[in-house]
Formats: structure tokens, sequence, C-alpha cells
């Protein structure tokens, strides 16, 4: 699913009203109508409400909003910030439109804010997306005190301040809410990690933007969505056996490391790959034969660390590499020799991540169009840069993906998968409870596997940490956040391929 820009946002909500005839606060009053539907699903009319309206046209939507839950009997305190600035029609049509019951107050200067009761929720309407400069002066003022004296905020399309596609100004004032409840589409400002204490939770809710519009518009910026991760899983047939769903090859494991060479090995297993092949160093030879018996082993003639290729590469569909191997110069020419004279896709994970961007030869012989990379934060910085912020970050992970051709996922709470188009995905499922060590292992065995049996790298990269984070979920119903650890992944990884299945 595309996400917008701030101006395709205000480009889809001009091109609906031409389209449906309609005038601009009947889009408005929809708007409205669908962020109450979602709140009153949330709150209940004992708490009291406390509305905060700025002079355009997200202040609008506030007006309206307060009037729609006056109806449904919530005590509505309604107060309207504005330090000169001209409103909006469509905020001064529905200022006209409130009911006597609901009279506004005027915030001229921090001495007229109320007093917030603990109980009470507080709806920011202050800014919206049309937002060009830091909030300063009153408005900033108005937030700060929000922030201080709120216990409930709930931002109405995109907290107050809060720039929706660019960096935000270090200088500007920006509501800090627990919920989010946007238009239509979530904003790319919602995925990344600095604003996390901004967003809260974020929540979308359809008001009929244009189909030939969302159809049309471009955009390098997505999200995944579980119908599309449904439409990709392919259908087994009757007549198949272990040699139609690959052969994969993980060189994986090290001397206090073979932890990470079991949890690759046991994710690729639970991901559907029909045979699989593990090497590592010979002193794992117990271990992974004991834990993973339905795994095929090759000692290393290391016995502690990785220091060649199998004799046959012919017989694998696909190779993961990195879990556990650590960074020993043996470890290095052998990675140097795989880049080297491999044909087949490679899923590059961990220590080997580190070598490689430890050396500019090892960057040079990277396979066109074969590789994905699945760094955390830290070795994304040794593999491609560090940056100024998360959007910088994201213009960094797009030139990198488009120079060496390769996909990377970029692991997080919303994982980002970059293409060699210049493409970024975002993931949306997984928790905080899979903040934990091995769950990069486990996703490095996923992704292998969906290689080995022929998924396109971009579908398996999609499937494969949607997958991830929909089994870390399930997880989480039964275990938790703070207990979760990697291996209940991999326990969950049937349900959650049962659940696309049947969902």
């Amino acid at each position: 699913m595309k996400i917008l820009s701030a101006q395709q946002t205000r480009e889809a909500d001009a091109q609906t009203i031409r389209e449906e005839g309609i005038a601009s606060d009947e889009l408005m009053e929809r708007a409205a109508r669908a962020f109450v539907g979602w709140f009153e699903n949330k709150f209940t009319p004992e708490q009291p409400v406390f509305i905060f309206c700025g002079p355009g046209n997200n202040g609008g939507d506030g007006l309206a909003v307060a009037r729609l839950l006056h109806q449904r009997l919530f005590d509505v305190q309604l107060y309207l910030v504005n330090d000169g600035n001209q409103t909006s029609p469509d905020f001064q049509l529905n200022l006209e439109r409130l009911p006597h019951e609901v009279p506004p107050h005027h915030i001229h200067s921090k001495t007229d804010l109320p007093t917030i009761p603990d109980k009470a929720c507080v709806i920011d309407a202050l800014f919206g997306t049309g937002l060009s400069r830091p909030v300063t002066g009153l408005y900033a003022e108005v937030i700060n005190w929000l922030n201080q004296h709120s216990h409930c905020t709930v931002a109405i399309d995109i907290p107050s301040g809060l720039y929706t596609d660019k960096q935000t100004p270090a200088e500007g004032a920006i509501v800090q809410a627990q919920h989010t409840v946007s238009f239509e589409l979530p904003k790319l400002a919602f995925f990344l990690p600095q604003h996390e204490q901004f967003v809260g939770e974020w929540h979308t809710v359809p008001i009929g933007l244009s189909p030939a519009y969302l159809a049309e518009a471009k955009s390098n910026f997505q999200y995944v969505t579980q119908q599309e991760m449904q439409q990709l899983i392919k259908p087994r047939t009757k007549f198949s056996h272990k040699g139609s769903y690959g052969h994969a090859l993980l060189l994986c494991g090290g001397y206090g490391k073979m932890g990470a060479a079991v949890l690759a090995a046991r994710a690729c297993l639970r991901s559907g790959v029909g045979l699989l092949t593990v090497q590592a160093p010979a002193i794992g030879y117990d271990v992974l034969q004991t834990t993973v018996p339905e795994a095929m082993f090759l000692p290393d003639n290391n016995r502690k660390y990785l220091s060649r290729l199998p004799e046959s590469m012919e017989k694998f569909n696909a190779i993961g590499i990195g879990p556990g191997i650590g960074t020993e110069r043996l470890t290095k020419t052998l990675l140097g020799q795989l880049l080297a004279t491999t044909n087949l896709p490679l899923v590059i994970d961990a220590d080997a991540i580190n070598l490689i961007a430890s050396s500019d030869k090892l960057k040079a012989q990277l396979p066109k169009g074969k590789v994905i990379f699945t760094p955390h934060p830290k070795e994304f910085e040794r593999l491609v840069c560090k940056s100024n912020n998360e959007y910088e970050r994201l213009e960094e992970l797009r030139e990198f993906c488009r120079v060496y051709q390769c996909y990377l996922v970029l692991k997080g709470s919303h994982s980002a998968i970059a293409t060699p188009e210049g493409d970024i995905y975002f993931n949306t499922t997984g928790n905080s409870g899979m903040a934990t060590g091995g769950t990069g292992d486990v996703l490095t065995g996923i992704l292998t596997a969906l290689v080995a049996q022929g998924y396109p790298l971009k579908e398996a990269c999609l499937l494969g940490v949607y997958l991830h984070g929909l089994a870390g979920d399930l997880a989480k119903e039964t275990v938790g956040e703070i207990s979760m650890i990697a291996s209940d992944v991999i326990q969950f990884l049937p349900q959650a391929f049962q659940h696309l299945r049947r969902a």
C-alpha cells in the first residue's frame, strides 16, 4: 500500500472533491465521522474530552469532531488557539455549526489554559499535514503545556508540529500523542523510530479518497499489508516432493556461537525448504546433529571457524551466510571466494555484513541482483554510512541498493525493505519482544528458505519479514513481550503461515 507525501495527500483530497462534485466541507465531515467512529470504540462518554483547535483545516476537523462527539453524549470542552492567523473557510463553517452547548474557549496566552483532569482525553487538532515551518510562539507554548499535563492525547491525522515526510526542525514544538488517527493512509513519519514519542500507536480510518488518484500516484514508499502477503504464498501441489522446495545451504556458526546456527537452521526448516545443509565448524557437529536432526551437516576442516566452501555447490538453490561466523581472516577469505564464484542468491547477515563492510574489495564482488542484506542499525552504519536522521538514512539506503543492485532489510520496529529500483517497503508486524538476541538469525533462516523455494528476492524479503514479525506477534499472545526469546518466534512460525493462509 502506497505512502503519500503531504502534497499528494492534498492532491488526493482535491481530486476526490472534483470527482464526487462535493464541497470541501463535506469531505471534512466525512473525515470527522471516521475519526469519531474510531474514537467512540476506544473511549467512553464517561471520559471528558478536551479538544484544542488551530485556525486551519485541522482545526476545522476538530470543530466537526467536537459537534459529533457532543451528539454522542461525550462531555466536550473546546479550546481555540490563534495568535492572529486567518482562519480557513472550512474552519469558519464548522465554527458556525457548533451547538450552543459546546461554547468555544479562546486561548490567547498560557494563562487561558484549563486544568485537565487525569481521566480526560485530549484531542489535538492544532496543525495537520500542511505545516511548512516549525511551531513557535503561542502554539508552541500550548503544545509544550499539553505534553506536560495530558495523560492521554489523540492526534487528528498527524501530531501537530510533526512534518509529514521530511525532517522536522529541532526548534519546533511537537505534540506527544498516545494515539494518532490518520485519514485513509499512514504518513511516512509514522514509520521512523525517531518519531515514536510523538506518534504513539497509529491507526488509519477510510474516508473514501479517490481510488483513481491512489492507483495512479507514484511513491517510492509503501507499507506491507496482510492481504498483499496472502497473495504471495505459493500453494503446494499434491505430487510434490522434497526436491520441489529447494535445497538451502547455511554457512553459519562458530566457537561459542553455535546457537546462531541452530536458530537459523530451525527457522529455515520451519519455513518450508525441502532440504537443508548446514556447514559449520567441526566443533558444532554434535550440537547440530542433536538439535536439528532434519538438517544435513557438513563439518568444516577448522574446528572453531568457517574456512572453506563445500566442494560441490551445484546442488544448492540459495545460500545464507553470517550468523555466528565471526570475523577471522580465514572466514573473510571464504566469503571472498563465495562472492567471486557463486551464481546463487545470497542472504547475508551478521558477521558476514561486518566483513563486507570492512572491505571495498568484497563490496565490489557483490553479484548484481543476487544479494539480500539483513543488517540491524549498527551493522547498517558499518556497511553504508552513519546518518544524521532517519530521513537521511532512508536516502542512503535507497542509494546503496541502487549502486550495488541488492536488496536490504534494515531491521527495526517497522523494518525497511529496500530494492534495487529505489523503492522502500515498511513492515507492519512484530513487537518489542523481538528485541532479543537470535531473532536476526531466525530471519536469516526464513529468508534463505523462501529464496531456495524459488521466491523472487523481493517477494522473499516482503513475505519473510512479515512472517517473522507475525510469528513474534503470535508468540507475544502466549509468552508476552518481556519473556520472549528467539526460539519462541520459530515455535510460532507454523501458526504464522496458517494465519496468512486462512485470513
